[in-house]
């Protein structure tokens, strides 16, 4: 008899809790192309927020997803980069806009 699985066990449940929720993956991919200012990943990302965004990189920060570096300037200058932790998502990445453009003509239809 097969065990059932709880979300502990389910490694999906573990994956989607690392970079879940609205912003995360549109950040990441955003990040994948380049490395970034906060504006230019705002300007990216239209409608969140300064405090969302700031919120979201510093999440994507502390799962060692993205780097933040902070130039000694004035103005000062913030850059956001992925990590090499964070580059191992760009496949990922990659194939869920794949699926998107391949789905779109199913996914206008549904709604």
């Amino acid at each position: 008899m097969e065990k059932e699985l709880d979300d502990t066990d389910c490694p999906v449940t573990a994956t989607i809790a690392l970079f879940g929720g609205r912003w995360k993956l549109p950040i990441l991919y955003i990040l994948s192309k380049n490395t970034r200012r906060f504006g230019e990943i705002q300007v990216r990302v239209s409608s969140i927020s300064k405090k969302v965004l700031t919120n979201q990189l510093r999440e994507l920060e502390a799962d060692g997803l993205i780097s933040r570096k902070q130039y000694k300037e004035l103005p000062p200058r913030v850059e956001y980069t992925l990590t090499d932790f964070g580059k191992t998502l760009c496949p990922l990445l990659i194939d869920i806009a794949a699926w998107q453009r391949n789905s779109i003509d199913h996914l206008t239809q549904v709604k």
